[in-house]
This record gives C-alpha cells, sequence and structure tokens, in this order.
C-alpha cells in the first residue's frame, strides 16, 4: 500500500496499516526541511514553559516506565510513520515518475492525504492511468467535488478493466474510490464532547447513533446499557474525570465487554450506545429569510407604533359617538384626517372640529415613527447578511475557537443540534465565514491570543470552550485563560502533537480534577476510517473512548468465517468486534420492489436493531458491527499468514 501525504494524518494512517493491518507500506511526504514547526506566539510562551516544565518533573519522578504508554500513543504521529515494514519517500509532489518509484502500479491501495484538494485529485487522475484497479482514497474537503471525482474515477476503472459497471468496494472489481474527509470524520466526535453527557456521535445516511458516556453508578447498581454497553471506562467513582488509557497500554477502557464482565464492574463508567433521531429545527437556507416582527423593530419603536394605532380608534370611536356614523365610515373619516386629505370642517359642531384637529396632530406624530421604521426594517435586512455580535445576555453557550476546516464542519453540526455557539476568529477572509452568516452565529474577529478577545465571546458565562485551531499553543492558551476566567469550564482542545497531547491532558485534569479535560486529535479519530477504507471496508465513524477510538463498520456477511453460519450470540467475541444490526431490504420477503431501467429490481434497504442472539447470519446478510481496530483487522483476514494477538 502506497501513503502520499504533507501531514500528521499520513503518518498515522501509515502507522494504522503497520502496526493494526499488518501491511506493508510505503510513505511519501515533503522534504524534512519544508515541514516546518508552529512557533509559540503570545502569552503561551510563558504558560506553555510552565506547562511543560511541570510536566517534564512530573514524567521524570515517573521514569521510563510512565513514558511507554505516552511513546506509544505518539507513535501515529511522525515518528511511528518510519516503524515497520516498508519504506518512506521523500517527494515535492507525488507527480508521475514520484508513484512509480512508490510502487503505485503493482499496489493494491494508495491514499492521497494531501491538506489541499487539487493535489489529490491530480495524483488521483495519474494513479488511475498507471493501475486501473488500483483502490484509491482520497481526501478532499469539498464533498459535492468529491461525489463527481468519486464516479469519474469509479467509471474509468470500469472502463480500463472491462467491466461497463461503477466498481465498488463490494462489487467483484477489486478498484474503487472511495472519498473521504478528515473534518467530516472528527466533527461529531468533536462537536459532542462539548455537550452534556460527552456524548459521541456517529452519523451516516439516515443513520445517527450517539454513545453517552455514564458516571460510575452507586454500589449495588448496574448503569442502563442502552441498545448496548460499548465499553467500560477507566473512570472510577473517586476519579469522575477518567484516566486517559492508551492503546497498547495495560490500563484504560475495556472496549465490547461481555455481559459477565458489565454486570462485575460496578465501579465503573460505561459508554452505552444510544439510537437517536434529529428533531430540532433545519438548517436555514443559504440567502438570509425574512427576520421575525420582534427583530425587524426594536421595543421601543414597536410600543410607538402600538400607541399611534390605540390613537386612531380611540378617535374612531370618539368620532362615531359625537356624529352617529357607521364604525366603518367614522375610522375612513378619521385615517382622512389623519393623512390629511379631509375637506376642512368649517361648518361642523365643535366636536368634529376638535377631533379633526387631534387627527391630524396624531398624523404629525405618525410620520417620523413611519421614518424609523423603514430605517430599522433596511438596517435589520442589511445586519442580516453581516456577522452577528454576541448577544448581551448570552450564556451556557460553546465557544468555537477557529473556523477553518475542521472549525465549519463543528460548527454545522452544533447548529444542527440547536446548541448556542459564538465563535472566534483571526482572519476575516477565512472558510467558515460564509457559513457562520449564513447560520447567523454571533462571531468575535481578534486574535485569541489578544486581551479582552474572549471576554467578548463571554467567556465567563460559557458552558464549554472549543479549541480547533491549526496551532498547539494557539489551543492551549486560550484553554489556560479559560481556565483562569473559569475553573470548571469545561474544555475540548485539538492538538497536533500526542506526546504533547497526552502531557497537557493530564496536567490540566491534576490541576482541574473538578473540570472536564478532553484532548482530541483529528488525525487520531480520522485514520481508523482511511485505514479501513483501504483495505476494502465502509468505515461509518469512529468514536473516541478515552485514549482509544472504537470503530463502526458496515461488512458483508458472506466470506467472514467468523460470522457466516453464526448466531449473533456467538459471532459476538469480547473485545474485538460486536454486530449492532442487520440491515434488510424492504419486500424482500415479497419480492416486490421498483424496477430501474434495466429491469434490475431495486430495493430500499433499513436496519434491524433488535437482533436476537439467536438469529443465523447468512451469507447474503450485510451487518453493521462496531469493532476496536485490531478486532476489525482480524476480522477482515487480509493476511491470513499473519495472526494478530488477542
Amino acid at each position: 500500500m502506497v501513503v502520499c501525504g504533507d501531514d500528521g494524518l499520513a503518518h498515522r494512517l501509515a502507522a494504522e496499516l503497520r502496526g493494526v493491518y499488518r501491511e506493508q507500506v510505503t510513505l511519501v511526504v515533503p522534504p524534512s526541511g519544508r515541514r516546518v514547526r508552529q512557533p509559540v506566539v503570545g502569552r503561551a510562551r510563558a504558560a506553555s514553559a510552565a506547562l511543560l516544565d511541570m510536566v517534564n518533573a512530573a514524567v521524570n519522578r515517573t521514569g521510563n516506565g510512565d513514558q511507554g504508554g505516552a511513546g506509544r500513543e505518539g507513535a501515529g504521529r511522525e515518528g511511528a510513520g518510519r516503524e515497520g515494514a516498508g519504506r518512506e519517500l521523500e517527494a515535492t509532489e507525488p507527480t508521475e515518475d514520484v508513484l512509480t518509484d512508490a510502487g503505485v502500479e503493482r499496489a493494491g491501495a494508495l491514499a492521497l492525504v494531501y491538506d489541499d484538494d487539487e493535489t489529490n485529485i491530480r495524483a488521483a487522475l495519474t494513479a488511475r492511468r498507471l493501475n486501473p484497479r488500483l483502490r484509491l482514497v482520497l481526501r478532499l474537503y469539498n464533498r459535492r467535488l468529491g461525489q463527481h471525482i468519486e464516479d469519474l474515477l469509479d467509471q474509468s476503472a470500469a472502463l480500463a478493466t472491462g467491466d461497463g459497471r461503477s466498481s465498488r468496494p463490494d462489487s467483484t472489481v477489486e478498484s474503487s474510490t472511495t472519498v473521504l474527509s478528515d473534518a467530516d470524520t472528527a466533527a461529531p466526535a468533536l462537536a459532542a464532547t462539548a455537550l452534556v453527557g460527552t456524548s459521541k456521535i456517529v452519523e451516516t445516511d439516515g443513520l445517527l447513533l450517539r454513545a453517552v458516556e455514564r458516571n460510575p453508578p452507586l454500589p449495588g447498581q448496574v448503569a442502563d446499557p442502552g441498545l448496548c454497553t460499548l465499553a467500560l471506562l477507566s473512570a472510577t467513582s473517586n476519579d469522575p474525570a477518567g484516566a486517559d488509557g492508551s492503546e497498547d497500554s495495560g490500563e484504560g477502557p475495556q472496549l465490547l465487554p461481555d455481559a459477565a464482565a458489565v454486570q462485575a464492574a460496578t465501579g465503573r463508567g460505561t459508554v452505552a450506545l444510544e439510537q437517536v433521531s434529529y428533531s430540532g429545527p433545519s438548517l436555514p437556507a443559504g440567502r438570509a429569510s425574512v427576520p421575525p416582527f420582534g427583530e425587524l423593530f426594536s421595543r421601543r419603536l414597536r410600543w410607538s407604533l402600538a400607541g399611534l394605532a390605540a390613537c386612531v380608534v380611540a378617535l374612531a370611536v370618539a368620532l362615531m359617538v359625537v356624529t352617529g356614523d357607521h364604525p366603518l365610515h367614522a375610522t375612513y373619516v378619521t385615517l382622512l384626517d389623519l393623512f390629511s386629505i379631509n375637506e376642512p370642517a368649517h361648518n361642523a359642531d365643535l366636536g368634529r372640529q376638535i377631533l379633526q384637529l387631534l387627527s391630524g396632530f396624531v398624523g404629525l406624530l405618525l410620520l417620523p415613527v413611519l421614518l424609523a421604521a423603514v430605517l430599522e426594517a433596511l438596517g435589520t435586512f442589511r445586519t442580516a447578511t453581516a456577522l452577528r455580535k454576541p448577544p448581551r445576555g448570552i450564556g451556557g453557550h460553546v465557544v468555537l475557537l477557529g473556523l477553518g476546516k475542521i472549525g465549519t464542519r463543528v460548527l454545522t453540526r452544533l447548529r444542527e443540534m440547536d446548541i448556542p455557539v459564538v465563535c472566534v476568529e483571526a482572519d476575516p477572509e477565512a472558510r467558515g465565514m460564509a457559513t457562520a452568516r449564513r447560520l447567523r452565529v454571533p462571531v468575535v474577529l481578534g486574535d485569541v491570543t489578544q486581551e479582552g478577545v474572549l471576554e467578548a465571546a463571554k467567556i465567563h458565562r460559557a458552558h464549554s470552550l472549543l479549541a480547533l485551531t491549526s496551532v498547539d499553543t494557539t489551543n492551549l492558551e486560550a484553554v489556560l485563560y479559560g481556565r483562569s476566567v473559569r475553573s470548571g469550564l469545561r474544555v475540548v482542545l485539538r492538538l497536533y502533537d500526542d506526546d504533547f497531547a497526552t502531557a497537557v491532558y493530564r496536567t490540566l485534569r491534576a490541576a482541574h480534577p473538578g473540570a472536564l479535560t478532553r484532548s482530541r486529535s483529528v488525525t487520531h479519530l480520522a485514520a481508523p476510517s482511511f485505514a479501513g477504507a483501504m483495505v476494502g471496508r465502509q468505515i461509518l465513524g469512529a468514536i473516541p473512548v478515552e485514549r482509544r477510538v472504537l470503530l463502526f463498520a458496515a461488512v458483508e456477511v458472506a466470506g467472514h468465517p467468523q460470522l457466516e453460519g453464526r448466531t449473533v450470540g456467538e459471532a459476538f467475541r469480547a473485545g474485538a468486534w460486536r454486530v449492532l444490526a442487520l440491515e434488510v431490504a424492504d419486500g424482500s420477503a415479497s419480492g416486490e420492489g421498483e424496477a430501474d431501467e434495466d429491469g434490475e429490481v431495486t430495493r430500499e434497504s433499513r436496519l434491524v436493531w433488535d437482533l436476537p442472539d439467536t438469529y443465523v447470519l447468512r451469507g447474503e446478510d450485510r451487518v453493521v458491527l462496531a469493532a476496536t481496530r485490531r478486532g476489525l483487522a482480524e476480522l477482515l483476514g487480509r493476511r491470513t499468514r499473519e495472526r494478530f494477538p488477542g
């Protein structure tokens, strides 16, 4: 397998393929001189230095034994990319000569995970020409363009291999194209971490799963398992913030436990799976909709309009009493007097003349009120397309730092769940500014390292802080300052360096034991999905469980002896995989369905969740299962000559 990229995702993906799937990987990365580490800026110099001093002291006290788990956890970064079977090439761009040197013509799969979409597309077109049967995995942020590129490359492979059908991972043709986005893969977990209950979400077409962290139950009680219990946390009643067990360490969470382990673990928190459906308001359309009346005019203007309307009604009633006219005719005459278009009441009685004068005076008052209404309406429509400022009384909201690729996707997820958000962005031309305007989300323009920026975002009344900029030190500085303002603030920070993330996480948790701290790596969340696509399986999503990852995949039962012919209970392997749902076709029993242009019958599919343990899995079944990374690799059986440790 060949992996080409220019950031941490390439190294993490190569380590995933080597360490978990036992694949031979050729890694193509830019020369080391072009990978420049971001400098420490602003107030973060002093804060980072002080924090790292504390971390170094703690590490020195614990010795090498404590560094084992963290060192292995950091293997997903640049250093791990050079371990294991395979080689590493340095090239500025993935040209045809570079791809040929990397062995694309003989490779089984190629992953193009450069940060630039155009670079990935150009390399994919070249690779498809060199090897039509190559499985391609592309990293593209533009989802609409990704769908078109996926269809184009699949059709090209089908024509080159002599198969007129569009090739997919589950077809007989080995070649296929899968377009993924690291932002889409990581956004649900990052957004859900900021919510109450630290729930994690995996979303696919029409399917929304939520994994909820439940606090350790009281002695003698067992936590609600929901649809099923996905994991037993390393948290205990004395440590509600939880520990950060790594993938290879002996401590940490227990993924996919059996019923006996769940029953025995009465003092540990659990991660339970729930199926939910979104029932909140839909996202606004691309154009700004008409604001409601309460936002169109100010409160003072609304009261002025109501007072004038009451005066008109009172004058109409008085005229009806004085002249004895019909109510409609009295109202008509009052409006004529109000707009000064009625004949003067020279020959009328005194009461009629007084009412006409009063109507004219009210008409004079009406002119400035109408002018103010027009100006306020124009101002409201103008500001509807501009950036909103945080309201004065806002509270319990999420402060989101950074509107880049990751921040934009997280912002969309939070608004889909109807969560109030205040964004902070230094670049007025950032990628997510248009999304913030469309969703009418308050945005504070300014550098988060400057004084007063987080205060403008009402950080002292916020529920949680999501630091998702591309600079580690900026995220760290924002988190440290937020905790200094409010010690109980829930913080989620994105850190590129896994060793640094582990050190920061442990230190913040020790300094603020009563608050929730989570460190998330985008590459850590996205790499399992990319690796699964390279070995030809559809990964629905990944859910972080402390410092480990649980995968959700759609798998064909045929060809997997661990599943085919076994009952659901027999197919379950604790700590490896578990069947969650069965995909069935509506009308499959009756043979009904709709015929396409070629006369083939197509049926809509749905998921059945309440599978009994006695159901026997057949070869034609397609199941949704939860699996650990090693469990999924073992289930795929890519290398039958190698055995994976249990």
